[in-house]
Order: C-alpha cells, then sequence, then structure tokens
C-alpha cells in the first residue's frame, strides 16, 4: 500500500516492501526589517513569509526490499539539479505547489561483504518551492 511520495520515490508497505518516513517535522516563518529611527524606538516591519520548510527520516534497507543506493541516486540527483517535487502523505499534498531537497544527511548503517551499503537512514530537508 503506497502510503505517499517524494518526486518518484514512493513510501510505501508491503509483504514484499517498506519504505516510510518518520520524524515529520514541518516549519515556517516570518520575515522582518528593522528601521532605526533618530532618537526613538526602531520600527519593526513585516516584510512577507519566508517559505515552509520539512525534514524527516526515511529508512533504506535492502532486508525490507529497497535497494537503498538506488534511492540515494534519485535523491542526490533531485538535490543536485534543483528539480522541484511533489510531496504527498497519505491524501494529502504538501505546499502550496512543490519542494526542493535543500539538505541530506545519510547514517550509513550495514554492508554486506564486498561493502555494499544494505541499510541506510536518510534524513531529508526540503524547502517550499512557490511558483512566482
Amino acid at each position: 500500500m503506497q502510503i505517499g511520495c517524494l518526486g518518484d520515490i514512493a513510501f510505501q508497505v508491503s509483504s514484499d516492501m517498506v519504505r516510510t518516513i518518520s520524524n515529520v517535522t514541518w516549519s515556517g516563518s516570518a520575515n522582518y526589517n528593522t528601521h532605526a529611527r533618530h532618537l526613538t524606538h526602531s520600527l519593526t516591519e513585516f516584510t512577507g513569509v519566508g517559505p515552509d520548510e520539512i525534514s524527516f527520516d526515511i529508512v533504506l534497507s535492502a532486508f525490507l526490499g529497497v535497494n537503498p543506493m538506488a534511492d540515494l541516486n534519485k535523491i542526490w540527483e533531485y538535490e543536485r539539479s534543483g528539480q522541484a517535487l511533489t510531496l504527498i502523505i497519505g491524501s494529502k499534498i504538501y505546499g502550496k505547489y512543490r519542494w526542493v531537497i535543500h539538505s541530506h544527511t545519510v547514517k550509513l548503517e550495514h554492508f554486506d561483504g564486498n561493502g555494499d551499503v544494505l541499510s541506510a537512514t536518510v534524513s531529508l530537508s526540503l524547502l517550499e518551492y512557490v511558483r512566482r
């Protein structure tokens, strides 16, 4: 059963494969400028809304039917190309438009006898990508 996706990386659970997300954090911010004024308090001015950020972890494990390096290569390609991706969790599309991978951290956990990665946890940080 597919429970969501980021681009063409599907979050799913079945008898053959488990690729799910955890530790999801969604944050946003507002932008302000402070204008100094002579002999009085500074003036704070609201100048807009910053892009939202979402972060989460994905466990990639050959023991759960996933090819960790294939998924890591997709993630690296998305990040390095600046491709804007749709994020879906459940039946909800998150954000106003799409997301870009702002950064990632990979924890390589298990290897086979040839040094091939058998399992890894990747932490992704996404930045909202809004249409002009």
